[in-house]
Order: structure tokens, then C-alpha cells, then sequence
């Protein structure tokens, strides 16, 4: 289990089914569901490297917003 803060400041826990065998820093993408406890279980998860880059999470959450609210036009 871990705890994360999403793209709009929220904390949030994570629930894994199985034990991390490595740390988590930085930004970090989950999938997964939310269980009747408030938590998410994680189905998997993804590190984005921090490099010379920024990564822009203002811009990532908007982008996930529309997937979510436009489904018939943003087929994955």
C-alpha cells in the first residue's frame, strides 16, 4: 500500500496486490478500481521518468478528464 497525491491535490491510498519491491517517487500513473474503503486497488501502475522534461500534470489531469467524459469519441 502506498499513498498519493492526484492531479488535483487529493490524497489518495493504494492498495496492491502484491508487495512493492522497489520505492516509489516522483510521478507515478495507477489503474485500478475503487474499493468500498475509499481506496484504489491497483491493477498496475506506471513511473514517468523525471528528466530535462517537466511533466505537466495540470495538462495530463485535462487530458484524462476528456477520456473519461467523451468515451464514444476517445476509444482506447
Amino acid at each position: 500500500m502506498f499513498i498519493l497525491s492526484d492531479g488535483e491535490g487529493k490524497i489518495g491510498t493504494i492498495e496492491l496486490m502484491e508487495p512493492l519491491d522497489k520505492e516509489i517517487s516522483g510521478i507515478v500513473e495507477v489503474v485500478g478500481k475503487v474499493t468500498a474503503k475509499a481506496t484504489v486497488l491497483c491493477a498496475s501502475y506506471a513511473l514517468f521518468k523525471e528528466d530535462s522534461n517537466r511533466f505537466d500534470l495540470e495538462l495530463y489531469n485535462e487530458a484524462v478528464k476528456i477520456i473519461n467524459e467523451l468515451p464514444q469519441v476517445v476509444k482506447l
